[in-house]
C-alpha cells in the first residue's frame, strides 16, 4: 500500500465528524490492504510509531527538503527507514538523523511530508482511533462486529487479529480466547464529576480506592507467573514481590487485574514518580526492591481455575476474588445500593483521599469485564486541581490543527516575579478557541520559530490537571501530569498566575 493512500484516508477521517463515515473509509482502506501492511497501517492511523520514541526532533524535522512530484513510498517502505532511523547512535547521530529523515522526506509528496512531519512529532491526531478501526475490519471483512472487538480484547493486539481476519476471514476470530500467560487488555474507565453523579447513572455499584500506582496483570499457570503492565509490557522480573505475592495464593491457575503501588513506613502512598522509577527499573532490582519495596493489590478476577470469568456480573467476579485472594491484598471497596446512599459513597471517598490516594472507581455491581475498552460501567471519580498559568510559547499544530497554534507551553510565577516552564498542553481546546488563539499569540509573538511562537507573557490560562511529578527536564524541577485547558482568564493579569512555591505546597510529596 502506498503511503498517499494512507495519508489520504487519514486527511479524510479528519475531515469528517460522523462515525459511520470514518467507519466506511477505514473499511475501504483495509480492503485494499494486504494483511502484511497491517502491523504499520493500524499504528500511523492512530498517530503512533510501531518503534516508540526514535530520537528526532523538531531540529532536524525543521530542515525544508523539497517534496518528490509523484507519490511512491509504500507504508512497509517507510516502516523500515524508520526502523532504521530509530537505531542510530554514538557519534555523529544527530547528523545521521538528519541525513536519513532528508531521505525520507525527499522521497515523499507534499501531502506525505505534511503526514510524516506529524506522525514523528507525535501530532496525528484525526480521530482514526482504534473502536473506530475495528468496525472498519468488521465492515472490510464481513466479521460482526463484537466478534471482532472481543477477539481484540482477548488478544491484546488489534493489528493481529487485523493481521489474521484480512489474511484468512471471520474464521480467523475462533483462535482469540482468554488464556493464562497471554495478556488481554484491561478494562478501563470512564469519568465523572462526583460520586454522587456515577451513583446515580449506576445505580447499585461497588466503590472502590483508586490507587495512584501502576496497573498490572498477572497470571499464574502453577509455578510459573506473569506480570504484565496495562500496554502489556511484561515487567515479571521487576517485581519479584509480586511474583512472590501471587505464588502465595492458593489458586494454581488464575489471571487477576489489580494495581502495584509503593507505601511509605506510615502505611501512605509514596509519589506516583517513585512507583513508576521502581517499576520501570531494569537493573540492579534487588537494590531498587530494598529501597522502594512495592505490594501488590487486586481489585478483580478474569479467570480463575481456567473459568473464563469475563463475562460474569462484576458481583460473581469478585465472590471469586475473595476466595482466591486474602483481604489485605484485595482494594478497599464499599457497596451502595443507589443514589439514596449516595452520602455513604461520599464518605468512603473522603476517607480515601486522606488515605493519601487519588480517588475512587465507582462499578456497577452487574456488568461484564469488558477487555480493552473504556465502559461506561465503570466510572473514576477524583478531585480535580487547577492552575492559572501563563502562556509562554505555543507549537503549530499537525493534521487538523495545521496553520493552528495548537501546543501551549505553561509558565508560572517565580519568587522574582519572571515564569518557568511547568509543561506542554494542546487538550481541551475547541476549533474555536484555536482559532482565537492563534490570531492572540501572534499578536503577542516575539520571536517566530519553524515549530511555532515566542510570545509576551501576557495571556493567563486556567489549566486543569491531575497531578504534578519531578522532572529534570523543566527549571522548576517538576511538571504537570494530564494538563488541559479549561479556559482562558481575561479578568487575570500574569502577575496574578499561580507560583511555583504554592504548586509544590500543595503537593509535599513530590518536591524536586
Amino acid at each position: 500500500m502506498l503511503l498517499a493512500r494512507l495519508a489520504q484516508v487519514s486527511r479524510d477521517v479528519a475531515a469528517t465528524s460522523a462515525r459511520s463515515r470514518k467507519t466506511a473509509l477505514l473499511a475501504e482502506l483495509f480492503r485494499e490492504a494486504e494483511a502484511e501492511d497491517v502491523p504499520v497501517v493500524i499504528p500511523y492511523l492512530a498517530g503512533r510509531l510501531p518503534q516508540g520514541r526514535i530520537g528526532v526532533g523538531w531540529k532536524v524535522l525543521s530542515r525544508r527538503v523539497e517534496p518528490a512530484a509523484e507519490p511512491t513510498l509504500t507504508v512497509r517502505e517507510v516502516d523500515a527507514r524508520i526502523t532504521r532511523l530509530g537505531a542510530v547512535s554514538g557519534a555523529g547521530a544527530q547528523a545521521e538523523r538528519t541525513r536519513l529523515v532528508g531521505e525520507l522526506m525527499g522521497a515523499a509528496t507534499e501531502d506525505e511530508q505534511r503526514f510524516l512531519f506529524g506522525l514523528l512529532t507525535g501530532e496525528v491526531r484525526q480521530g482514526a482511533l482504534d473502536a473506530v478501526a475495528v468496525e472498519g475490519l468488521a465492515g472490510a471483512t464481513g466479521a460482526a462486529s463484537a466478534d471482532v472487538r472481543r477477539a481484540v480484547m482477548l488478544a491484546g493486539s488489534l493489528q493481529t487479529v487485523a493481521e489474521a481476519l484480512l489474511a484468512e476471514g471471520p474464521g480467523a476470530l475462533d483462535r482469540f480466547r482468554l488464556t493464562v500467560g497471554r495478556p488481554v487488555l484491561p478494562m478501563l474507565a470512564h469519568s465523572a464529576s462526583s460520586v454522587a453523579e456515577a451513583v446515580g447513572k449506576l445505580g447499585a455499584c461497588a466503590v472502590e480506592e483508586k490507587l495512584d500506582g501502576i496497573r498490572v496483570q498477572v497470571h499464574r499457570e502453577g509455578g510459573t507467573v506473569r506480570v504484565c503492565t496495562r500496554t502489556l509490557d511484561d515487567i515479571t522480573d521487576r517485581l519479584p514481590e509480586v511474583t512472590a505475592a501471587a505464588l502465595g495464593l492458593p489458586g494454581e491457575r488464575f489471571v487477576l487485574d489489580g494495581e502495584v503501588i509503593s507505601l511509605d513506613g506510615s502505611g501512605r502512598p509514596r509519589s506516583f514518580q517513585e512507583t513508576a522509577g521502581r517499576v520501570g527499573s531494569r537493573t540492579d532490582v534487588a537494590t531498587a526492591a530494598r529501597a522502594v519495596p512495592v505490594s501488590v493489590v487486586f481489585f478483580d478476577a478474569l479467570s480463575v481455575d481456567g473459568r473464563d470469568l469475563l463475562d460474569l456480573p462484576l458481583t460473581e467476579r469478585h465472590a471469586e476474588l475473595a476466595r482466591l485472594v486474602p483481604e489485605p491484598m484485595r482494594v478497599r471497596r464499599t457497596l451502595v445500593r443507589g443514589p439514596e446512599e449516595a452520602p455513604a459513597a461520599e464518605e468512603f471517598l473522603s476517607a480515601t483521599l486522606e488515605r493519601g490516594h487519588e480517588g475512587v472507581v465507582v462499578k456497577a455491581l452487574d456488568a461484564a469485564y469488558s477487555a480493552g475498552r473504556r465502559g461506561a460501567s465503570w466510572l473514576k471519580v477524583k478531585p480535580v486541581h487547577t492552575l492559572d498559568l501563563v502562556v509562554l510559547a505555543a507549537e503549530w499544530g499537525h493534521g487538523r490543527r495545521t496553520g493552528k497554534l495548537s501546543n501551549l507551553h505553561l509558565g508560572a510565577r517565580t519568587a522574582d516575579g519572571s515564569f518557568v516552564m511547568l509543561g506542554k498542553t494542546f487538550k481541551g481546546m475547541t476549533d474555536a478557541l484555536l482559532t482565537w488563539q492563534t490570531e492572540r499569540l501572534r499578536e503577542l509573538a516575539v520571536e517566530e520559530h519553524a515549530w511555532g511562537v515566542t510570545v509576551r507573557p501576557e495571556l493567563v490560562v486556567e489549566i486543569a490537571y491531575d497531578g504534578i511529578q519531578r522532572s529534570t527536564r523543566y527549571p522548576a524541577g517538576v511538571t504537570l501530569r494530564f494538563a488541559r485547558v479549561i479556559r482562558y482568564r481575561d479578568d487575570k493579569r500574569p502577575q496574578e498566575a499561580d507560583t511555583v512555591r504554592a504548586l509544590l505546597a500543595a503537593h509535599p510529596g513530590v518536591a524536586p
